[in-house]
């Protein structure tokens, strides 16, 4: 009996560090994948763009500061790619971050003919980044616009007073680090608020009538904080033309004169863990292994990821919200 008993420890301890090491193995499997990835995939230089072709640019998600990415975009500037058509499908992020894409998109345009096209949205901090360009094109179902400006912040005054916590302070004026969301905003933080978000306002909606060639009474149809379609954004002056990348190719060569045939190829401006599928496939083949495989499907499902994203950024939002659905 006492053998027996012995036997089946054994196995339970071969079993364990079987188990142990099957999971050692896929965890250095992905980390020696992503390093592959890092070295032998150019996305996190920016991709080599070839002498004779198109450079596709590709703008998605949460649009923030992004320093990587502005030197990716300078060394297309200097490549010898002989035009970028930049695909954009973004809800916006912090005017900081868009307004630092739009001016490097800018002096891309100097060197090199660019055009945008519309892929699915481009709202606010994305529209920012649209307008860069001297010609838009988007889908008929594409939703673009959302032109104005948001300051969020959370309020947990009530849950404090709820559970009995007090957050207590001493600042230097009235106005230092305010609204803290530790206790009620005062009427003057509330109107500091609204001049920031007033002015930044007043720069996008200058920004757009500029770049858009409107006058005051066409702004004023448009920037109220909508999404349109490219339907109604096309006889609303947000873009130019309905269409797909194959109609930006159309347009660079009939209007910039770019040689007919080119092929166009992609040009990334980084390279995230997360942004790489044959990584999340490898996480998600560990999780299975672990047992763990309906967490991540749960979480993809229900976007937390997403949500932690957004409650991430700081500063002023250009960034369309829509309403969650139950």
């Amino acid at each position: 009996m006492s053998l027996d008993s012995d036997i089946i420890v054994d196995r339970r301890r071969i079993r364990r560090k079987l188990t142990f090491w099957r999971v050692m193995a896929a965890l250095i499997a992905i980390a020696a994948i992503a390093g592959f990835a890092l070295i032998a995939t150019p996305g996190a230089r920016g991709t080599f763009a070839a002498a004779g072709s198109i450079a596709r640019v590709q703008i998605d998600g949460l649009i923030r500061s992004d320093s990587d990415r502005t030197q990716a975009l300078e060394r297309l500037e200097n490549s010898q790619a002989a035009a970028v058509i930049v695909h954009i499908n973004s809800p916006g992020g912090t005017t900081a971050g868009s307004e630092q894409l739009y001016d490097s998109l800018v002096r891309l345009k100097a060197k090199k003919p660019l055009v945008v096209v519309v892929e699915g949205l481009a709202a606010s901090g994305g529209y920012i980044t649209a307008i860069a360009s001297d010609h838009i094109i988007a889908q008929q179902s594409s939703l673009v616009g959302s032109i104005g400006v948001l300051f969020q912040y959370p309020n947990v005054t009530e849950l404090l007073k709820t559970i009995g916590v007090k957050v207590e302070e001493v600042k230097s004026s009235p106005l230092k680090a305010a609204p803290n969301g530790f206790e009620p905003t005062s009427p003057e933080a509330r109107a500091a608020l609204d001049e920031l978000v007033k002015d930044s306002y007043a720069w996008f909606k200058g920004l757009v009538k500029e770049r858009r060639g409107m006058d005051d009474t066409q702004l004023e149809k448009v920037a109220d904080g909508r999404v349109f379609t490219g339907r109604q954004a096309i006889d609303l002056k947000l873009i130019d033309q309905i269409g797909d990348e194959k109609t930006a190719v159309t347009w660079l060569v009939e209007q910039k004169g770019v040689k007919k045939g080119l092929s166009v190829r992609d040009y990334k401006l980084q390279s995230r863990f997360g942004d790489l599928p044959f990584l999340k496939t490898a996480a998600a083949v560990t999780l299975e292994a672990l047992g763990l495989g309906s967490i991540a499907h749960q979480i993809g499902q229900t976007g937390v990821a997403q949500a932690v994203d957004r409650f991430g950024m700081d500063g002023m939002l250009a960034l369309w919200q829509p309403a969650a659905s139950n």
